[in-house]
């Protein structure tokens, strides 16, 4: 668990890695966002202690395969519905919240698109912690920390790659 929260705090540093060329504003945009992602890691890493870790665990330990699979689906299932009042809610008010974590004038103006985007896309980051619960629960928490490297090295390929635009990718910033 350790080095998954690691592994999750590794694409913000790498956000802000690549992010740092151009300039401050984009910088405390990407800081004031992954402030806010902190909370989101919170609420989908307790979903997912509470809903697979535990349930699957237990299925699995009964030897139980469907009922575990059963919780799993379950578990995504809330974890959508979640995600999505809260991709929307952050999303529709990405400027709002930028200036209620501190952002000035030039950073809510800078910043409040790549916010916007952010926020709208947690369903991602829902559904990546429940399926390395289910994993862990299934008693396989390496494939779990797996997934984790994997959706890291994409951050770390995709992120020049879109943000200097690279190849065929339209520079975003």
């Amino acid at each position: 668990m350790i080095l998954e929260m690691a592994m999750e705090s590794l694409f913000g540093i790498v956000d802000v890695f690549f992010v740092a060329r151009l300039g401050t504003e984009a910088v405390a945009t990407v800081a004031l966002t992954e402030g806010m992602l902190t909370i989101v890691f919170g609420m989908a890493m307790g979903l997912s202690m509470a809903t697979t870790t535990a349930m699957v665990a237990r299925r699995t330990g009964e030897k139980d395969p469907r009922g575990a699979a059963v919780a799993a689906v379950q578990a995504i299932a809330l974890g959508i519905v979640i995600s999505a009042i809260v991709a929307l809610v952050g999303g529709l008010n990405a400027q709002r919240l930028l200036h209620v974590m501190g952002g000035t004038a030039g950073i809510i103006q800078t910043g409040s698109t790549y916010t916007t985007i952010v926020l709208g896309c947690v369903s991602i980051i829902f559904i990546l912690f429940l399926i390395n619960g289910i994993f862990r629960g299934a008693g396989d928490a390496t494939l779990a920390m797996r997934t984790l490297w994997l959706a890291n090295i994409i951050n770390i390929v995709l992120d020049p790659c879109l943000i200097n635009g690279w190849g065929r990718f339209r520079k975003w910033a």
